[in-house]
């Protein structure tokens, strides 16, 4: 790439908290220090970016000088955690506005942190979250379970590095990813799709593609 070049935006994945908070192995691949950091999905993808949409359940302003909020956010199999602080000011100003519970989408990069213990904690800093209704988060349920039986649908393909990669950093079977995917279509199915009666307030997107997930 000459210096002339702009690099492409990284491709948002799409991805269940259960399994984004399994996914504790970034890398880079290249040397240089600019290089983006990509987390590693279990399902044998990289992430730069996620996408994902769920419940803000809670928010605090956990910083001590400066603001810095902390969100909750619930979908039907598991919780992200997202922090924005001022070098997040659109999305910090997101978490100080709203009232939970509110149905959110979120676009934004994972973090890692290693904890005293040695073990890794994963969550999400915001490039931005939106408001959004019921039918919204259904449809992001629904993608994100295509996406994510796919991904396991190609792990055993010849020439899938980062299925490859996902074999030798983790310990975990793929179809506990197809048994999430799967009770998070059922959950739909269980509820009436509005569980927090919110309905269209908060301004739909007409889709979950405007928000630029992965093709």
């Amino acid at each position: 790439m000459s210096s002339n070049e702009i690099p492409s935006r990284e491709v948002a994945r799409r991805v269940f908290a259960d399994e984004f908070n399994d996914a504790a192995f970034t890398f880079k691949e290249s040397e240089d220090d600019r290089a983006p950091v990509y987390q590693l999905l279990p399902t044998g993808a990289k992430a730069n970016r996620v996408f994902f949409v769920g419940t803000l359940t809670e928010k605090d302003d956990v910083g001590e000088d400066n603001e810095y909020w902390r969100g909750r956010i619930v979908d039907p199999t598991g919780t992200f955690f997202v922090y924005a602080g001022q070098y997040q000011p659109e999305a910090a100003g997101t978490l100080r506005d709203l009232d939970a519970p509110a149905y959110v989408a979120v676009v934004g990069k994972p973090r890692t942190y290693e904890t005293d213990d040695g073990s890794v904690n994963v969550s999400v800093r915001p490039e931005s979250i939106q408001v959004v209704d019921a039918a919204t988060r259904d449809r992001w349920v629904v993608e994100t379970a295509e996406r994510t039986i796919d991904r396991i649908g190609a792990f055993d393909e010849e020439g899938n590095e980062y299925a490859r990669m996902a074999r030798e950093e983790y310990d975990l079977p793929t179809d506990r990813y197809t048994g999430a995917a799967v009770s998070a279509l059922e959950s739909l199915e269980e509820s009436d799709g509005d569980e927090l009666g919110l309905g269209g307030a908060g301004g739909a997107l007409e889709s979950t593609e405007d928000l630029q997930p992965e093709p």
